[in-house]
């Protein structure tokens, strides 16, 4: 985005991208802060909020169109008090006037635009506004000339509205959960039910376009199918939908099948234009589902994709002292997909006469399958998909599977080579410690599964970078960017940390670091959890107070931060063998019980904690020298137990399911049902027979 370099706003002095995005605007930005309030008290103006965040294409539509306007920015600067947040950074504010948004329109989005009383009431709102009348919305300038009007010649009314507005978002923040703790448990089967009204047979994924990935649902499909496939209740859909719509996912062009990843969402419904953004958040969480599959599978296909989008994290969004960045726009040199898309003409250039069968496979042709709307003389290239099944194309040019796939990674080596020499999409290089929660949980999963050192070397270094980083005594920071770290923690940062933290202890036995997450948990319960109604507030009680103080209820492309702090507490009361804890987790999710069933694709996350409560209470204790535990921890990485406590360790100390666990000379296995444990297994080839007894077997 282009920027006047002669003019600077308040907003030069923030870490935030997205922010200094912004900071040549020609509008007097503020930041989020008592100063850009104390001055709109002062001179009895309304406050313009916009809210976005840097990887968003309209957010930088708006701010072209308007924001970088002089005469646009002239009105905002005589009539408001701007504010410019970065939703990324402050998603409780996002939260509270986003609640607004919906309440008053029906429908949410970025860039999201709230006007609001000099004390933060909000009274008229939106997302998106053209420069003048246009997509069924008033010009932007129009509607600004209206606030001014009303605020100047009708307050009382503005006013009212305020008022009414604010009351409803109380009202909303107030509302007391059902009063058992316990969701029936029936209620699993018919949320399944309700996601196979909602499945598309064809394309997989729920619902029509645009189409999300959604992997808290997934990963709840997969729980659900994992704790009924050994009985007779056993329920193959729950398996079906997801293994479908993973590998239509990652067959349509919402993966980048020459750099591995994904991108935010498609556009319709067969995943094959994508929104190009890539977020650190669902490749992190995307990697773990299909990392499951492979488990329940064992079908290389879902090996690649994770091996294929960790690389991808690694090399593009990896911090050099070990945190993750947030997220790569979906423009570059200001055209959608520009860098991700292709003629017919680079590939031929790029790969020569090898270009036919690249081009077949990936389905590139001469009409192309994607235009950017806004720069239609850009003309129409090719997003790349693979919609044909590799036998067929690989029985066209009369080489075997195996053959066809390593000529084809060969020539996607190349073509990367080729995109990587062009204009790159923006880096929102700001480090969040909730987002790096998930990735941390991603590459240690993957590192136990699969049995990679790389990952576990990334895993540990993104733990020690955040603690050096980000942890202040004995408290989280929310983000970090060139060595500041600010903003008080929210309950996400402690939740998805934490749980990437037990993710970290499965794999080294490490207990430092399920320590950390047991003293995230001593956190959250002291400043985040609601003694009254029960259930997790977003924000700490001693953090700004805002207009309102929600709950995190809800998944969004992230899990709802109360059902991730349950989750939290669920695993660490079985850890830990405290079952207050273990009441925490039932707690958050009756906080959603009465919407549970309503709107069950809401609720992914609470969902797994009802899987997590259904279970058998599954424990496996190894206990032994590192390299005797490591043919034990191998047989366990095997098998999809999604409800399994994995404790593994030198020797039993420090939790109670390792007291008194003795290894001998060598390494043993204990397999316990409830903390009761059953004579150790004193080979690898014991525990594999105990859990082959217990589980359908890998297939």
């Amino acid at each position: 985005m282009a920027h006047d370099s002669t003019h600077r706003n308040r907003l030069a002095a923030e870490t935030s991208p997205y922010l200094l995005q912004h900071a040549g605007n020609p509008v007097d930005w503020y930041p989020w802060g008592e100063e850009a309030f104390a001055r709109a008290r002062a001179e009895d103006r309304p406050i313009l909020l916009s809210v976005g965040y840097s990887a968003c294409h309209w957010c930088h539509v708006m701010a072209h169109e308007s924001f970088e306007n002089e005469a646009t920015a002239a009105l905002m600067n005589q009539w408001f008090v701007n504010i410019k947040v970065d939703r990324e950074e402050r998603p409780d504010v996002d939260a509270v006037y986003m609640s607004a948004v919906q309440a008053l329109t029906g429908q949410g989005g970025w860039p999201m635009t709230v006007f609001m009383t000099p004390d933060a009431q909000p009274f008229y709102a939106g997302t998106y506004y053209p420069p003048e009348d246009g997509y069924g919305r008033p010009g932007f300038r129009r509607l600004l000339a209206g606030i001014h009007t009303a605020w100047e010649r009708d307050r009382a009314n503005v006013l009212e509205s305020a008022g009414k507005i604010t009351g409803h978002l109380r009202q909303g923040a107030k509302r007391t959960p059902a009063q058992s703790g316990r969701i029936p448990a029936t209620a699993a089967a018919e949320a399944v039910q309700a996601f196979r009204d909602a499945f598309d047979p064809a394309w997989g994924g729920f619902g029509g376009a645009p189409k999300f990935p959604s992997p808290g649902n997934l990963e709840f499909l997969l729980a659900h199918h994992a704790r009924t496939a050994g009985g007779d209740g056993g329920d193959p859909s729950a398996l079906d939908m997801v293994l479908h719509t993973l590998r239509q996912m990652a067959s349509g062009g919402m993966y980048d099948h020459l750099g591995g990843g994904f991108a935010r969402y498609s556009v319709d419904e067969r995943w094959l234009i994508p929104h190009f953004e890539k977020m650190l958040y669902d490749n992190a969480q995307l990697v773990r589902v299909y990392l499951h599959a492979w488990q329940l599978t064992r079908d290389s296909f879902y090996e690649r994709v994770v091996r294929e989008t960790l690389a991808y994290l690694q090399r593009e969004m990896l911090e050099p002292g070990g945190g993750f960045y947030s997220a790569q726009d979906a423009d570059s040199e200001g055209i959608e997909g520009k860098y991700f898309v292709w003629r017919v003409e680079e590939v031929e250039a790029a790969l020569g006469s090898d270009a036919a069968m690249f081009m077949d496979w990936f389905d590139v042709t001469g009409h192309g399958n994607f235009v950017d709307p806004h720069h239609p003389e850009f003309g129409s290239r090719n997003v790349l998909s693979t919609p044909a099944p590799v036998a067929e194309v690989a029985a066209r040019y009369g080489l075997t599977e195996a053959a066809f796939e390593a000529r084809i990674a060969e020539l996607k080596a190349k073509l990367l080579a080729v995109r990587e020499r062009r204009a790159r999409p923006g880096l929102d290089d700001k480090v969040l410690t909730s987002w790096n929660g998930l990735a941390l949980a991603a590459f240690a999963e993957a590192a136990r599964v699969l049995d990679d050192a790389g990952y576990r070397a990334i895993a540990e270094r993104n733990a020690a970078f955040v603690r050096q980083a980000l942890w202040r005594d004995g408290r989280l920071l929310h983000t970090w960017k060139g060595g500041v770290a600010r903003i008080e923690g929210m309950v996400e940062d402690y939740a998805y940390y934490g749980l990437g933290l037990v993710e970290l202890y499965r794999l080294t036995g490490d207990l430092s670091h399920l320590d950390w997450a047991r003293e995230l948990l001593e956190v959250i319960i002291a400043e985040f959890r609601d003694p009254e109604a029960g259930g997790f507030f977003e924000t700490a009680a001693t953090a700004e107070q805002l207009l309102v103080r929600q709950k995190p209820l809800f998944d969004a492309a992230t899990p709802a931060g109360n059902a991730a702090a349950g989750l939290l507490a669920g695993w660490l009361g079985r850890y830990y063998g405290r079952r207050d804890w273990e009441a925490l987790a039932e707690e958050s999710e009756a906080q959603v019980a009465e919407m549970l069933l309503a709107a069950p694709t809401g609720f992914g996350t609470a969902w797994q904690i009802g899987e997590l409560s259904l279970a058998p209470r599954w424990e496996l204790a190894i206990v032994g020298a590192d390299d005797g535990r490591a043919p034990y921890e191998r047989i366990a990485a095997a098998r999809y137990v999604p409800w399994l406590v994995l404790a593994s360790a030198g020797d039993g100390a420090g939790l109670p399911l390792l007291e008194g666990r003795d290894s001998g000379s060598g390494a043993v296995a204990y397999f316990c049902e409830d903390m009761v444990c059953g004579l150790p297994a004193t080979t690898p080839a014991m525990l594999a027979e105990e859990l082959t007894r217990r589980l359908p077997p890998p297939a």
